[in-house]
């Protein structure tokens, strides 16, 4: 889909994790930039790990140093690249604590960046939290990361909702990073109503659905079949529902979940609305896999990556495919040209 207007601004490219594929989907990418019509992006992370990559992987890709102002214009011949250390030397396919700091500040920068009004949106690459916590990060993943910048910038605390975004299937999940005994009593009335409220808004605003319609899914086998498999259907989800339909928001359910996904079930709903991660991100991800984006609604700035993992076990080898990361980076231009047209 073309851009609503060319960007001015780069995106912002996060490293990820420098020793799992996200240098190689960020080499193919660019060298496919063409192919896919990508707007412009500016790596956050270390060059000396992408040359050794694209040496190893026999790519042949120019990368030149570059800051926000002139990513756009280096775009078309080079790969431009605002060096953020990796802090040790990166071995293809081993994680070391060592390169945490390093992609924490990429993510931290890219952030800024925004919020500074020199790039247009934030496109993560894939890290590996167990390497995170290592080096004392203290948050689920990218997404409750994300927050609490966003909240130490504007002030405000927000509530990032996590989306699954593909041809087929927008779905989120109201709990996320959590172990799946806890999503009983982690889910509330208000939780679930303020995840459909953002989810409601950033589809009208962000993605141009004026009537965004959300289908939201039980928690209990056969939504708790009238409180006869738990109550939490007719107790919390229910209660939730009713009162959204009272601010004007076309909300329905909730639904069982095992049938929310054939095609007639989608064609009635523009998102899924699901009680915890595996809920959400099964269906998703089966039904697109390489095509499939991760979005995080309720920022004051856009954010988009690709809805896999670091994958140490196949870096570096050339087969590592680049489709999601395209996907994410053309969702984040496209996005980014609505909100500035």
């Amino acid at each position: 889909m073309p851009l609503d207007r060319p960007l001015d601004r780069p995106l912002a490219l996060t490293q990820g994790d420098p020793a799992g594929i996200g240098p190689d989907i960020t080499l193919a990418a660019w060298a496919a930039r063409e192919k896919y019509g990508l707007p412009p992006f500016l790596f956050l992370g270390d060059p000396a790990v992408l040359k050794s990559r694209a040496a190893l992987l026999g790519i042949d890709v120019p990368i030149r140093e570059a800051d926000a102002e002139s990513a756009v214009s280096t775009f078309a011949d080079a790969l431009p690249v605002l060096p953020v250390p990796a802090g040790v030397e990166v071995a293809v396919g081993e994680p070391h604590a060592a390169t945490a700091r390093g992609t924490i500040g990429a993510i931290e920068k890219a952030v800024s960046l925004c919020f500074e009004g020199r790039a247009a949106a934030v496109v993560t690459n894939p890290i590996a939290k167990s390497i995170l916590y290592q080096a004392g990060f203290g948050f689920p993943g990218h997404t409750e990361f994300l927050a609490d910048l966003a909240e130490k910038a504007t002030g405000t605390k927000v509530l990032p909702v996590m989306m699954l975004a593909g041809p087929k299937l927008r779905a989120i999940p109201v709990t996320i990073h959590i172990p799946l005994k806890d999503v009983p009593a982690a889910l509330t009335e208000a939780l679930i109503a303020e995840t459909c409220r953002i989810t409601h808004h950033d589809l009208k605003t962000r993605f141009g659905i004026e009537k965004p319609r959300l289908a939201v899914a039980g928690l209990n086998p056969h939504a708790g079949e009238d409180g006869a498999i738990g109550r939490e259907d007719q107790d919390v989800i229910h209660p939730a529902i009713f009162k959204l339909r009272a601010e004007g928001i076309h909300v329905f359910g909730p639904l069982p979940a095992d049938t929310m996904f054939h095609d007639e079930a989608r064609a009635r709903y523009d998102a899924a609305i699901c009680m915890y991660h595996d809920q959400a991100l099964i269906p998703a991800k089966a039904l697109g896999f390489d095509t499939s984006v991760n979005v995080t609604l309720g920022l004051p700035f856009i954010r988009t990556s690709p809805d896999h993992g670091t994958a140490f076990g196949i870096a570096g080898q050339g087969v590592a495919r680049e489709t999601s990361l395209v996907e994410a980076i053309r969702l984040a231009g496209e996005l980014a040209s609505k909100a500035t047209a």
